[in-house]
């Protein structure tokens, strides 16, 4: 795909245990709304990556940065889901002249202690990240037992209004495929390394514009709080009907919002010619 001259490149990140068909009904709105969007799945969260790398998120969005570059492009924007929220803020931090706008969806990132409001709290899991974190466990306990996994988390995680059964059951199947799930405990397992680089925004915050989107019935208005320390401008939003997944649970909303939120921070920029 190519991006017309007056198109702005758009990266999608999505995080765990989603996987492309996160974006499926945001894609076709960016792309109606003049953008050239650019899904990518991060290693290990979706697919899994050739040879040993690191996972942790400084380094991802480094070696992120460096194939966009490959590819030409050099202004874009960034929407970052979870785990992709992170890697996306570390992206902005890397190449502040590259990132016109970011847009993080339900990510609290690592280090930074805020509080869950009501009715989030009684609905986000906070069970999968030391599970996830503590060595061997999950390698014993979940092979075999997929579902419950993966999908207990999805379920609670969705809150009331759920996700679609067969994109869950996708999901479930994804990261139930050989050698998945040693690599996504990666992400939770450089804990350690991804505080200390979170903790360096503290000491000089992104300067681009940032959209903190959160979910009612998941991590809502703490998406936003934990990002201010980390980011000069930040703008809060919160999805009434969502839990952790707004891009799917409301999606005509959330699409409204972030196309706004783009098209007030094209930063002059124009689009790269690209084949992603």
């Amino acid at each position: 795909m190519n991006a017309s001259p007056r198109e702005l490149s758009v990266v999608l990140l999505h995080g765990w245990p989603v996987a492309q068909a996160h974006w499926r009904d945001l894609l076709p709105r960016l792309e109606n709304a003049g953008f050239a969007p650019i899904p990518l799945t991060l290693p290990g969260l979706g697919s899994v990556p050739g040879g040993t790398q690191s996972l942790r998120k400084r380094e991802l969005a480094a070696r992120l940065g460096e194939r966009l570059i490959e590819q030409g492009i050099t202004r874009f924007a960034v929407i970052g889901h979870d785990w992709g929220g992170t890697v996306g803020t570390l992206l902005a931090a890397a190449m502040p002249d590259a990132v016109t706008a970011l847009v993080v969806e339900e990510e609290i990132l690592p280090g930074i202690d805020v509080e869950i409001p009501t009715p989030g709290a009684d609905h986000y899991p906070s069970w999968h990240g030391p599970f996830n974190r503590a060595p061997g466990l999950a390698e014993r306990l979940v092979p075999g037992r997929e579902d419950a996994y993966y999908g207990t988390f999805l379920r609670q995680s969705a809150g009331p209004t759920g996700l679609d059964p067969a994109v869950l059951r996708s999901y479930v199947d994804v990261y139930a495929s050989d050698g998945m799930l040693e690599t996504a405990l990666g992400y939770y397992r450089t804990w350690t390394d991804d505080i200390i680089d979170i903790g360096r925004l503290r000491e000089s915050p992104i300067s681009t514009p940032v959209l903190a989107i959160g979910g009612r019935y998941a991590m809502g208005s703490a998406v936003a709080e934990g990002l201010r320390p980390l980011a000069a401008d930040v703008t809060e939003l919160v999805m009434e009907r969502s839990g952790h997944y707004p891009v799917e649970q409301e999606p005509e909303p959330a699409a409204c919002a972030i196309i706004e939120f783009l098209e007030q921070n094209r930063g002059g920029s124009e689009g790269i010619p690209h084949q992603p």
